[in-house]
């Protein structure tokens, strides 16, 4: 069960008006169900519901205890009889939508603290939150029911969307945000650009003169950097999500729903179009381009542009099968010279 300490709980509903409510199609024949939180297969019991999204998973739904299960047709004759099936092609997305329910996100308690610095010509939105020590700047824009946490900054000029949320010592400066966006704690939103001209007299700081432009829905890791643009912006296309420690280098451009995991390095004017995922400490050089929908496995460093859809690895990146292929040759090798050796 969620500590009720640091999660608050959505009262229980009905079975049936729970799946209404989230926009799931029920039939006649479901039964009456009373539903009150969200749980494992292993540990959920009578009064509620669990899911199961993966086959690993058949010996824990044989013996599950819960209430309900979100489960794929195919998978329904495996139920105990006494748990109700909540058939679905997606069921760790409906899943998602029934913890969303119990558990909500976003919520806003409205508070100004007496210790937060907001400058006289910053706009505030209805409904905000602004946590001790924050610093709202000049003709700053934060918009309706946004939470602002403990020492972030938010410097002149900025424009945040309505219902974001900002971690505490988080920074943004030079940017234009989205609604909905989920900053973490400790991100860097709008830093200069890591841009100078060499020379061994001494390294010439080119100014960094363009904006980092974030869309909708974004979410951005703790501790994740993004540089603002030297000329062009930088840009984060709706829906995206950014895992921690990221770096996303100065005009990179992001497209819709990317998924970009922990520490992964993206270099400066690179183009990720729509879909693109970045598996963690995957790196990708400057100036190319990431075709919709390709992945990148972990560990991978891509030196060249990638086609839509495809799928690479390695150092440097190839085709995946390629790379998979590579990867047991080498070990076959290596087992081969130990024989030899031994």
């Amino acid at each position: 069960m969620p500590d009720t300490r640091f999660f608050q709980k959505s009262p229980a509903l009905n079975l049936r008006d729970l799946l209404g409510a989230i926009g799931v199609p029920t039939t006649e024949n479901l039964p009456d169900k009373m539903i009150s939180d969200v749980a494992g297969l292993d540990d959920a019991g009578a009064d509620q519901i669990s899911f199961l999204d993966n086959k690993r998973y058949l010996p824990a739904l044989a013996n599950t205890q819960a209430g309900a299960v979100v489960l794929e047709q195919q998978y329904v004759e495996r139920l105990p009889e006494h748990v109700i099936p909540i058939v679905s092609e997606t069921p760790y997305r409906t899943f998602a939508l029934i913890s969303q329910y119990f558990y909500p996100s976003g919520t806003v308690d409205p508070y100004v603290s007496p210790d937060a610095a907001i400058d006289p010509t910053a706009t505030i939105g209805a409904g905000c939150r602004i946590e001790a020590g924050a610093v709202v700047s000049a003709n700053a824009e934060i918009g309706d029911n946004c939470y602002i946490g403990p020492n972030a900054v938010i410097d002149n000029a900025v424009k945040l969307g309505a219902d974001s949320h900002v971690g505490a010592g988080a920074y943004l400066g030079f940017c234009l945000v989205g609604n909905r966006a989920n900053i973490h704690p400790g991100v860097r939103i709008g830093t200069r650009g890591f841009g100078f001209a060499m020379d061994r007299k001494g390294h010439i700081d080119v100014p960094q003169l363009g904006r980092v432009v974030i869309g909708d829905g974004v979410e951005i890791g703790a501790n994740t950097t993004i540089d603002r643009g030297m000329g062009p912006d930088t840009e984060i296309g709706d829906f995206t999500k950014i895992d921690n420690l990221v770096q996303i280098g100065h005009n990179v451009k992001i497209g819709k729903a990317c998924v970009i995991v922990a520490m992964t390095g993206i270099a400066g004017s690179t183009v990720l179009e729509d879909y693109v995922v970045c598996a963690a400490q995957s790196g990708i050089a400057g100036h190319l381009r990431i075709g919709k929908g390709a992945q990148i496995a972990a560990k991978a460093g891509v030196m060249k542009n990638l086609a839509a859809g495809e799928k690479v690895g390695g150092v440097p990146a190839v085709p995946l099968n390629q790379w998979l292929r590579e990867h047991v040759f080498i070990n076959k090798l290596m087992r081969k010279k130990e024989r030899k050796d031994g």
